[in-house]
């Protein structure tokens, strides 16, 4: 293979940042201007250096055809019950969406009631967001086109099914809360705004109805296409000319005009901020979580619909319970005035607490179920009235218990393997719970739990099993090596069994390390192709700045600690190569978004 030749990228001397009276040379930033002639030059070079040696490859015709092998394969979502009817979502294999199946019990045969893929006729309308209403008659749901994050509301009658006319615009991060005597929904949109936004969502639009008719239905092209996708959101969104402000939360009366919406909270003072609506357990209250930006604390106010004489008629008579950005609170469940929720308040891993609307002040909190010295709790649902069901990140491994309402005492844990919970389905009103499994050598085990009886056992559901792949052959392993500074990184790794650690395989490190999200396992196709066809080890590294040990994980790869992510990182490489994976020449290193500022 001849060396390539590389183009010669120009360097701008004199583009130098003050940061708070630092000067930084910055030599590469009118990169950041994806729309400038300069910048649309360096890509068309760089493609020309990188497009023929990937058309000559020698595997990419072999890759194409074990990637497509390996991604055709059924993928289920857990079923859960609405009013009387069971509902879950199912793609036979190579679908680029998958459709939601409607059933009248768990053994009775699984009908369409909504199939996404025919929304358009080049398969990029999407579904983004739904919702039933309480008795399970009513279904709305968002409708997002080619990746854009402004999204139409339709809504169907359930029995049929039967499409109605209302339609929702303008909405945008929105909640989908509908009231329990299912005569309307909660949902947020924004003003008119003119702007670069919608002109480009526009463009990019038509631009890829047109790639999509020169491409076939292959996994390889569906995910080309969703990373298109997510490419020409971010590159427009990041040179947006308008800012959406001012979202506000309205309340639509199913069979009227979006133009006869109530209007019930909105922020003119604080135009960033964005307030989700949420219905409690027993229908009488709205929770109102108020957030700005993309930090997850939030402010929580709540309307006790009884005091409304006149119903929803107006902005609601909010009660500010929690009216500052400090810390997370998360609705649970309630009992009368009394509410649980999880939060972070003077617990970075969370705990569960009790607080009486009635008398809500902060030294009247009841602790219901502690803060974990070490595991993280991810989520809680309350379901058969009297349960609860925690969720906890230990060692970056998913832990699920089951506890009492009441006194939030443990009352079993249910057994898993090394992996995450990616899907779980139990209200407070249901008698069961659905849980899918998966891990980096499993795409999906879903287990049922009947909450009647004695024993609570879980049962196997549904299992996938992918052709011509035997996970029995590979294994996973976890290690705990040391930072620069001491502090030991946990990093899952990934490869056939009985290999040799004599440096020669060659190496796949992902990292991420950011914004408190914690890298759990997962099944990944094209990583396995590597691990499989090519002999390769994978290792996934939970460098600090995630939330595998909480905010404290999280905290100390941010600000001024950001520089422990890069060094977490570079010694997970050096302990792949210390301890006989890898060598240095045979070591891959991947990220993306934020972790594509860790690998740069």
């Amino acid at each position: 293979m001849q060396a390539f030749q590389y183009p010669e990228v120009y360097r701008d001397e004199t583009a130098v940042l003050d940061y708070h009276g630092c000067k930084i040379s910055d030599p590469y930033c009118w990169l950041e201007d994806p729309d400038s002639e300069q910048t649309k030059a360096f890509v068309e070079a760089q493609n020309k250096l990188t497009v023929p040696f990937l058309e000559q490859c020698p595997v990419r015709g072999l890759f194409k055809e074990r990637m497509t092998e390996l991604y055709d394969y059924p993928k289920y979502s857990c079923h859960f019950k609405k009013g009387k009817r069971y509902f879950h979502f199912y793609n036979t294999g190579l679908q680029n969406q998958r459709v939601l199946y409607v059933q009248d019990s768990l053994d009775a045969d699984a009908k369409v009631f909504l199939d996404p893929n025919k929304l358009s006729d080049d398969g990029t309308v999407a579904l983004r967001g739904y919702a039933f209403s309480e008795d399970g008659e009513y279904f709305a749901y968002g409708l997002s086109s080619s990746g854009s994050d402004w999204v139409t509301v339709k809504f169907m009658k359930v029995e049929g099914p039967e499409d109605l006319p209302d339609t929702l615009e303008r909405v945008k991060f929105s909640c989908m809360a509908w009231t329990h005597d299912g005569k309307g929904m909660f949902y947020n949109c924004y003003p008119q705004q003119d702007g670069k936004s919608d002109e480009a969502e526009v463009l990019h639009w038509k631009v890829l109805q047109e790639q999509n008719k020169k491409k076939s239905r292959c996994a390889t092209c569906s995910v080309l296409k969703h990373l298109f996708l997510i490419f020409t959101r971010w590159k427009y969104e990041g040179t947006e000319t308008s800012t959406n402000l001012h979202q506000k939360l309205h309340y639509h009366v199913l069979g009227t005009n979006q133009s006869e919406d109530i209007l019930c909270a909105e922020f003119p003072d604080e135009p960033k901020w964005m307030g989700g609506a949420e219905i409690s357990d027993d229908g009488r209250y709205v929770l109102l979580s108020i957030r700005e930006g993309c930090d997850p604390v939030n402010r929580l106010w709540y309307c006790d619909l009884q005091t409304e004489s006149q119903g929803i008629s107006g902005i609601l008579q909010w009660v500010k319970l929690i009216d500052n950005f400090e810390a997370e609170y998360e609705y649970v469940t309630n009992e009368g005035t009394v509410f649980t929720f999880k939060t972070n308040r003077h617990a970075p891993n969370y705990r569960l607490i009790n607080i009486d609307f009635s008398d809500p002040d902060e030294s009247k909190w009841k602790v219901l179920i502690p803060e974990h010295e070490r595991d993280v709790l991810e989520w809680v649902a309350c379901v058969r009235s009297s349960f609860l069901v925690l969720c906890y990140l230990h060692d970056v491994k998913n832990v699920l218990q089951l506890h009492d309402l009441a006194t939030g005492a443990h009352l079993k844990t249910f057994p898993l393997e090394v992996g995450s919970i990616v899907g779980y389905s139990g209200q407070k009103k249901d008698t069961e719970i659905f849980y899918q499994f998966t891990s980096f050598l499993s795409p999906g085990i879903i287990y049922h739990c009947d909450l009647t009886k004695e024993e609570l056992e879980p049962r196997v559901f549904r299992e996938v099993t992918v052709k011509g792949f035997d996970p029995s052959v590979y294994q996973t392993i976890q290690v705990f090596y040391p930072s620069k500074d001491g502090t030991k990184i946990p990093m899952f790794i990934i490869h056939k069994k009985g290999i040799k650690l004599n440096g020669s395989h060659p190496a796949f490190l992902y990292g991420y390390g950011g914004f408190n999200i914690s890298i759990t396992p997962s099944y990944s196709v094209s990583r396995l192709i590597f691990v499989r066809n090519l002999g390769g080890v994978l290792a996934v590294a939970n460098i600090r700045g995630g939330g595998e040990y909480g905010e404290t994980w999280h905290k100390g790869g941010i600000l001024a600690n950001k520089q422990n992510c890069f060094d977490d990182f570079q010694c997970a490489a050096k302990y792949l190569i210390k301890e006989g994976y890898t060598s240095p020449k045979k070591l891959t290193i991947n990220g993306g978004s934020n972790g594509g500022l860790l690998v740069v």
